[in-house]
């Protein structure tokens, strides 16, 4: 199997990436300005759920393909960037009924709607697929068995330690929010604010070559 120090190797490279915030963390936190700490943990879950799928997508030769095939990886990072900005296109709309939202909370229906949202920026945040296609190969051992289950094995660390980290971003946001619902004005602001925060993720990644 896996060696212990290529675990921790990668460990600390997973780590590296996953503390400087890219399209998962600013989404989270545009998510827990414009809805709240509920919606914002239930984005990190469905970017993390997203996040495994470009896992199992690596393990299968997925990533490598995107990889290799420069169109492929560009729609699919397109379709992530459309639709973040789309996303927050509708949360600018809709800052003036932030109010009503914060009394309501999280309507079922919209929370399952949330997750997917946060699945669908999961699974199409370029950073992520690059760093599965290209890192983690380095770690795997050819000689102690079958590739794709190293990758996985490897891999899950990933998701675990991005959703850990994510979840301290959105938690933090979301307290700062709470602040600015006290006044219907700043909390439109906060509204705008987190709506112009995703729609710059969705620009970022619509004009970055590597995520």
């Amino acid at each position: 199997m896996v060696p212990v120090s290529h675990v921790v190797a990668f460990g600390v490279a997973a780590v590296i990436l996953i503390v400087i915030p890219g399209p998962n963390v600013m989404f989270a936190v545009g998510r827990a300005l414009v809805l709240g700490r509920r919606a914002a943990v239930l984005s990190v879950a469905g970017t993390g759920a997203g996040t495994a799928v470009c896992l199992v997508g690596a393990a299968v030769g997925l990533g490598a393909l995107l990889m290799a095939w420069a169109m492929l990886f560009l729609v699919v990072r397109i379709a992530g960037a459309v639709y973040l900005i789309w996303l927050g296109g509708m949360a600018i709309r809709g800052r003036r009924k932030l109010g009503e939202s914060l009394r309501a909370g999280v309507p079922e229906g919209a929370q399952r709607r949330v997750v997917w949202q946060g699945f669908v920026v999961g699974a199409t945040n370029p950073k992520t697929v690059v760093f599965f296609a290209a890192v983690l190969p380095q770690f795997a051992v050819p000689a102690n068995g079958w590739l794709p289950v190293q990758f996985l094995v490897l891999g899950a660390i990933f998701p675990v330690l991005q959703v850990l980290s994510d979840v301290v971003w959105a938690l933090g946001a979301a307290s700062a929010r709470e602040w600015f619902v006290r006044s219907p004005r700043r909390l439109e602001a906060v509204g705008a604010t987190g709506g112009a925060m995703i729609i710059g993720v969705g620009t970022t990644v619509a004009f970055s070559g590597n995520g």
